[in-house]
């Protein structure tokens, strides 16, 4: 059996032998929007993509798995204004995650596990999650990717002005430094604003969620 995760790079016989194996899908889910003056718009659709990447690559190890392609597209109405920015309705989105399950089911496999990278995503796909899960009768799972490695300590000892991820921040910057360097404009990077620039002042912590747009 070959050694590649990626779905699309994995031919139809290929897949059918994952799916016998039980092997787990994790399907990417991001955004293309803006990510300040340094930043290109794919910020969360490449780090979504490595992520999981980087995990099958581990996991294959012991277990069949499969990295579906990303969702590139999501919910990210708070920040049309700065242009740069494709956004979905809701409806459309859980419809299109919908569709994009029961194709994977529907390919034999059983196991999925929606893996997201983008904030703006996160309410919906919490609400979805139980209801595909009862609709589709299969154990469909959804984590944000910057969450479960916050809750393992994982920024604490590299980040300098932070202690998780937020949006263009410290940590978006360094990743994508790694992952795809050509997205990043060092001499804008000055031009950056710090986290929760808008709402420090107002005394809104972290743990308050507030719908407003970036602009």
């Amino acid at each position: 059996m070959t050694t590649e995760v990626h779905w699309n790079r994995l031919t139809a016989a290929e897949l059918n032998d994952r799916a016998k194996a039980d092997a787990i899908v994790l399907l990417p889910v991001a955004s293309v929007e803006q990510h300040g003056p340094h930043l290109g718009t794919g910020v969360d659709m490449f780090l979504a993509a490595e992520g999981c990447r980087r995990t099958a690559e581990i996991v294959a190890k012991k277990h069949a798995i499969v990295v579906a392609p990303t969702v590139w597209m999501g919910l990210a109405e708070h920040h049309v204004a700065y242009g740069g920015t494709f956004t979905l309705s809701i409806t459309t989105y859980h419809a299109l995650l919908r569709d994009l399950c029961r194709s994977i089911l529907r390919a034999g496999f059983k196991k999925i596990l929606i893996v997201n990278g983008h904030g703006g995503n996160i309410a919906a796909l919490n609400a979805l999650a139980t209801d595909l899960a009862q609709e589709l009768d299969a154990p469909i799972a959804v984590t944000t990717l910057y969450n479960l490695a916050h809750e393992k300590g994982a920024y604490k000892a590299i980040l300098e002005d932070q202690e998780g991820v937020r949006h263009a921040c410290e940590a978006e910057t360094s990743m994508m430094m790694t992952v795809a360097p050509d997205c990043v404009r060092k001499d804008k990077i000055k031009d950056a604003h710090g986290a929760l620039t808008a709402t420090r002042g107002l005394g809104v912590m972290s743990a308050i969620n507030v719908w407003r747009s970036f602009k």
